[in-house]
């Protein structure tokens, strides 16, 4: 048994196993629970690279990737004008659209506004401008 001082005049013994540090056969953490939620969560000690989304990806977050339309901060007023936030939410549909150049569908999450635009102008021309790449749909 070996003891260890303290900043005090006495001295607190540790047993060896509580010294030791804890090895498994594995690297893996296995599963902890957390003390607040009472969740198993999945832990491992290896280290995994997180790639962070460019511009022209689309992911699926409430953002037009066409017109870069997203959400808004606004007041919502009560008749005694007492303002509190409130947000206002991209018009966003799921919509299989004719590509031409590609001679099939493909399927795209885009804001209402968007949809108008593509009517006006064309898939082609608007997937363009927005630096979009239909190929990889």
């Amino acid at each position: 048994m070996a003891s260890i001082s303290m900043m005090c005049s006495y001295t607190v013994s540790m047993p060896a196993a509580a010294r030791a540090p804890l090895r498994r056969a594995n690297a893996s953490l296995g599963f902890a629970t957390s003390q607040l939620a009472g969740l198993s969560l999945g832990l491992t000690s290896t280290a995994t690279a997180v790639s962070l989304p460019t511009k022209n990806t689309i992911v699926a977050r409430r953002i037009c990737p066409f017109l870069e339309k997203k959400t808004n901060r606004a007041n919502k007023v009560s008749f005694s004008n007492h303002k509190t936030k409130k947000q206002q939410f991209v018009n966003l549909q799921y919509k299989k659209l004719w590509w031409e150049a590609g001679k099939r569908y493909v399927k795209l999450r885009l804001s209402t506004k968007a949809l108008k635009t593509i009517e006006k102008h064309g898939l082609d021309a608007v997937a363009k401008k927005a630096g979009i790449d239909l190929n990889k749909k």
